[in-house]
């Protein structure tokens, strides 16, 4: 889980880059609602955004400033807390539509919460509440996807399908009607994401395709377009994209190509709330105040 507040009362206008999770988005922000834009479908307020969403904005404006927690579910525990995940993916929707009635009781709590320790712990504890008996991954979904993200997407769907014991006909039945996207595509939404946080730590285009295992750097221009609607060179500079490292740390301590402040950002600690927090000034001076949190595991 990650808090987030942009100090500047101004609108936002933010391309959101596909990342190999389902993600939630509660907002706390005064005002108007985040807009959250995919494909010309909107969603006002709080949203679950699904795997693969492509060319998702995220806009608005608060007296206050833009506030919000964000959590990104693996699809296990996105399951586990919203039931069938697959129903999520390539869209966003909102929140309510996939939690009821509990989002609102949510989002109420978080409101009044006086710290983002307090926040992290409200969310932990409504993830829980809702990971009673709910269906889970086939141990041999689980295991692909695992090899998918330490592979960081450069793996085979035949090599998949013989890791796990199954033909490759099965694994691809079997992970599509689980996780939402093929095999295939789901490999390459992790290894696009391997690409864009290099972008984001500064890394020229061409180095990232060929770090990524892409064939050059034209095959990855298209990847970069085909998850996000945008460039290379618009995805480099992603506030949110290039903050991650910070809101996520824990995340990204194996990924040391990806650990970095791109160029033109300022990172300071600050205090927020009762909790320490960072706050990152991007290059066009838009501040955000960050605070991670490790999202516990469901317990056996």
């Amino acid at each position: 889980m990650a808090g987030f507040r942009q100090l500047a009362p101004t609108r936002v206008d933010i391309a959101m880059v596909a990342h190999p999770s389902v993600t939630l988005f509660v907002d706390l922000s005064d005002g108007d609602s985040l807009v959250h834009d995919v494909h010309g479908r909107r969603e006002r307020g709080s949203t679950a955004v699904g795997l693969a969403p492509g060319g998702l904005r995220l806009g608005g404006r608060a007296a206050g400033g833009i506030e919000c927690l964000q959590i990104r579910l693996s699809p296990a525990l996105a399951i586990a807390v919203l039931g069938a995940s697959t129903d999520l993916s390539g869209t966003v929707v909102s929140l309510e539509d996939v939690w009821g009635r509990d989002a609102g009781r949510a989002e109420e709590r978080l409101r009044a919460a006086t710290s983002w320790g307090e926040r992290f712990t409200i969310a932990e504890d409504a993830l829980g509440r809702r990971m009673s008996a709910r269906p889970s991954l086939d141990p041999e979904v689980a295991a692909a996807w695992g090899l998918m993200r330490t592979s960081r997407g450069r793996v085979r769907v035949d090599s998949l399908a013989n890791e796990v014991g199954w033909s490759r006909k099965r694994l691809w039945s079997r992970f599509r009607s689980q996780i939402g996207l093929t095999p295939k595509h789901a490999a390459r939404l992790v290894r696009f994401d391997h690409a864009a946080h290099l972008l984001a730590a500064g890394s020229a285009a061409a180095q990232v395709a060929a770090a990524s295992g892409y064939a050059d750097q034209a095959h990855l221009h298209r990847e970069v377009k085909a998850f996000t609607g945008v460039t290379p060179t618009a995805v480099a500079a992603s506030p949110w994209l290039a903050i991650d490292d910070v809101a996520w740390p824990t995340s990204f301590a194996w990924e040391s190509d990806h650990v970095g402040t791109p160029h033109g950002w300022a990172v300071r600690n600050a205090p927020f709330g009762t909790a320490q927090s960072l706050q990152v000034r991007a290059p066009d001076r838009t501040v955000f105040v960050v605070k991670g949190h490790d999202l516990c595991p469901p317990r056996p």
